[in-house]
């Protein structure tokens, strides 16, 4: 019976039904408290309720029941990462990895770790395990922003153009490469691809404004007026929109 509300309790928290999640999850505890993936589950509701303390003393319990349970591991890596403490969510997620070497989240998980520890060679061995193991729009958005940070710009156009092909309705990749593409000096190839990321995510000013940017370049001062417009209505205070503005209405 604890595993029926356990289930039911983890299909709830894909749907986001936190609550009714927690309800679930709470009973299958009541009935066997030594269920770790209940704990293990409960936690990631406390996580999604952005309750990190209260979800790593789940994750906690998870590990005291079975402290080979990579999952727990890799979600405590997690919450930690999010509460900013970068040593602990390494050496959780490393752990995660020594019981599930097959685990891509974890590889995920860690490499975004090491990114933000400004160690991008294992940032980028670890989101390419994830890609091998599973590939996804985030592992190749991540790994292509580690390229981009590194000035490896083919290498993070290559891994964006991959984000963009396998979800083309995510605007991520499509804005992404177009940055790339732009600041190598493509200007047709970026509007291009901002035509993209702007159909799919209409409120994102940056590329209204990076989109006029490029019109700007070409000669179309018209269309360039419009996007940087666009821009502003969305952000008011984004300064590289207003001098852009700016020289074209002194140019006009």
């Amino acid at each position: 019976m604890a595993a029926a509300y356990c289930n039911r309790g983890y299909g709830l928290t894909e749907k986001r039904e936190l609550d009714a999640a927690l309800a679930d999850l709470n009973e299958a505890i009541k009935l066997d408290p030594a269920y770790a993936c209940a704990y293990t589950n409960r936690g990631r509701v406390y996580a999604f309720k952005r309750d990190l303390d209260r979800a790593i003393a789940d994750y906690d319990e998870a590990i005291r029941i079975d402290p080979s349970f990579a999952l727990a591991y890799n979600n405590r890596g997690d919450a930690w990462l999010n509460k900013g403490d970068l040593d602990r969510a390494l050496a959780d997620l490393s752990l995660a990895i020594k019981y599930n070497p097959k685990l891509a989240g974890a590889y995920g998980n860690r490499g975004f770790v090491y990114y933000r520890k400004g160690d991008a060679a294992h940032a980028i061995a670890d989101f390419t395990t994830e890609i091998k193991l599973e590939p996804n729009v985030l592992a190749y958005i991540n790994r292509g922003n580690v390229y981009r940070d590194t000035e490896q710009l083919d290498r993070a156009a290559a891994d964006y153009g991959e984000a963009a092909r396998i979800a083309p309705t995510d605007a991520r990749g499509w804005r992404n490469r177009g940055m790339i593409r732009l600041f190598k000096g493509d200007n047709k190839g970026g509007i291009a691809d901002y035509d993209k990321a702007l159909q799919y995510d209409p409120n994102d000013a940056y590329s209204w404004n990076n989109r006029g940017q490029a019109k700007l370049r070409l000669g179309d001062k018209k269309g360039a007026a419009a996007d940087l417009s666009k821009a502003l209505e969305l952000r008011p205070d984004l300064k590289t929109a207003q001098e852009a503005l700016a020289r074209l209405g002194a140019t006009r």
